[in-house]
């Protein structure tokens, strides 16, 4: 396994990088049974120390997650823990999904699209009138994928994106799922017969 540990505002010493990639391998080891390629990222923010995990899966599927603590180990222990939950969670919906469907081989419906940061300017009283282009501070390519509701889901729930657009295999249109506050994940589909769908009904 090819396990990449940075530090941002930080060192991620050996002693760091040790822990968290014995721990990060316990976890892959137990669930996967095999070798994969990750990143791990160390940041101290106003005291607080944030540890980040992303691990690539041989199907090609990104595993994110997140921890905080006051010092680097407990947050590399939140993160380590939140990892080993949604890897166990993905092991147990792929006994119900087929490898195919999880699989990241473009399919015929696959859009690519350009992700943009923009930077929001605050009100200046000199400036009365606002630029009519916003000014971009970061972009990035991306694929829209086609997929079910169901292998959506699964992908996005292995994430900490807070939100994932795809394309429904069902009809074709875009469709969003995201994150609820309660903790549930949340899915709009802009589809005029969507709701006849969900009801089982005739569209």
């Amino acid at each position: 396994m090819t396990l990449q540990i940075t530090g941002k505002n930080v060192d991620a010493g050996d002693a760091y990088q040790t822990y968290v990639s014995e721990k990060i391998r316990s976890v892959l080891k137990k669930y996967l049974g095999r070798e994969v390629d990750g990143h791990v990222r160390l940041e101290k923010v106003r005291g607080l120390f944030k540890t980040n995990c992303s691990v690539r899966l041989a199907s090609g599927l990104l595993l994110e997650a997140h921890g905080e603590g006051g010092d680097a180990y407990s947050s590399a222990d939140s993160a380590v823990e939140r990892l080993e939950t949604r890897v166990r969670r993905y092991k147990g919906r792929l006994k119900s999904h087929s490898a195919a469907a999880t699989a990241t081989g473009r399919r015929k419906g696959d859009i690519d699209v350009r992700d943009y940061v923009v930077g929001v300017a605050e009100e200046d009283d000199h400036h009365e009138e606002v630029a009519a282009t916003p000014l971009i501070i970061a972009e990035a390519s991306h694929a829209i994928v086609e997929l079910s509701v169901s292998d959506a889901v699964m992908r996005f729930d292995v994430t900490e994106s807070p939100f994932m657009i795809f394309r429904n295999a069902a009809h074709g249109g875009l469709n969003v799922v995201y994150r609820r506050n309660d903790g549930h994940v949340g899915w709009i589909d802009a589809e005029p017969t969507a709701a006849s769908r969900v009801n089982g009904q005739a569209g």
